[in-house]
């Protein structure tokens, strides 16, 4: 894997002529830019937002000396454009979104292109496009590669797999296959669907809450239904047809979503969608699909940008690392921290 050191305006040219010489070469290059973001004020009038669009075909990553904070003036926006991911001077991010490059920079490259355009798009224009490209790595060597690696499992589930209780005005929703600790599968996504679709429709129900049963929210999609589809194209277009994300995106405000324990893939990628999200202390955040040669395929190119930001998003998906509760409070991505519910008897 190779870090090529990039000057910003070297950067601003390599975006608005494709002809130019570039350090890297390939397809999908086994490499990141690396650019100083606080030596990047010059590139202000070059860059403007939302009008210029950083398409280089590699990932992007810039660095700072500025601290997180409203006191700090920070990089500026035009050059924040510039960036997929930022890092911090001292900060381990370089390093972990380089070793995730030199495994699949196909899929790298893929998420990183499409988080570029989400600021312009709407929900069903960036759930569109992210079904797309997330079919389209189904059917590449590094999915491929991560599918022969892991044994399918039977599933053999007996239970339902949505439990849904009406009180009052507020209809509870509860994710049940803890013995896959909430795995999301088919059955999982048809019969949430349903129950969100009697949500938008019967609009005496106020407020709809999203818990998981068991040790954790959701551990994300069931790795034993990946690529069982019959072909595809009617994959894509189940996605589109059968979006839980669409369905909570459009009652959002009357959503509340309750997180403990691993949330996952899809576990936060739906979650995003809803008008509120509440945390317990057990919570752990993670985007690993990156690993498996995939993007987020759940919605999270759309819901999490539009909660932490496309920067934070691709630091997520590609860093591979966990966050706890308390630092997706500071992000955004949840709304507050609460105490663990009891469980039931």
């Amino acid at each position: 894997m190779t870090v090529h050191y990039v000057d910003v305006h070297d950067l601003v040219q390599l975006s608005r002529d494709p002809g130019a010489t570039a350090p890297w070469s390939g397809l999908a290059p086994r490499a990141i830019a690396l650019v100083d973001l606080d030596e990047a004020d010059a590139v202000d009038g070059a860059v403007t937002p939302p009008d210029f669009r950083c398409d280089v075909p590699v990932v992007v990553v810039g660095v700072t000396r500025a601290e997180a904070g409203p006191s700090q003036a920070g990089p500026s926006q035009a050059a924040l454009e510039l960036c997929d991911v930022v890092d911090r001077v001292g900060g381990r991010i370089v390093e972990q979104v380089a070793e995730t490059v030199s495994r699949n920079p196909v899929a790298v490259l893929a998420l990183a292109t499409l988080l570029r355009r989400s600021p312009g798009m709407d929900v069903s224009q960036g759930l569109l496009l992210e079904s797309a490209v997330f079919g389209t790595l189904q059917q590449g060597e590094e999915f491929r590669s991560w599918r022969a690696s892991v044994p399918v499992r039977p599933t053999g589930d007996s239970r339902p797999p949505v439990l849904a209780v009406r009180r009052d005005d507020e209809l509870h929703v509860v994710l049940n296959r803890p013995e896959r600790r909430n795995a999301f599968d088919t059955a999982m996504r048809d019969a949430l669907a349903e129950q969100l679709q009697l949500a938008y429709l019967d609009t005496t129900i106020r407020l709809v809450r999203l818990s998981g049963a068991g040790p954790g929210f959701c551990s994300g999609g069931d790795l034993d239904e990946f690529a069982t589809a019959p072909d595809p194209a009617t994959a894509h277009l189940v996605r589109l047809e059968r979006s839980v994300g669409a369905l909570i995106d459009r009652i959002r405000d009357r959503v509340t979503v309750h997180l403990h324990g691993s949330c996952v893939g899809s576990g936060i990628e739906l979650a995003a969608f809803a008008g509120h999200v509440e945390a317990d202390h057990t919570v752990a955040i993670s985007l690993p699909e990156v690993s498996m040669g995939l993007i987020p395929g759940a919605g999270g190119t759309v819901s999490l940008t539009r909660r932490i930001g496309r920067h934070r998003t691709c630091e997520l998906a590609l860093s591979g690392r966990s966050i706890d509760a308390r630092t997706a409070l500071e992000w955004g991505l949840v709304d507050a921290l609460v105490a663990p519910a009891i469980p039931a008897n």
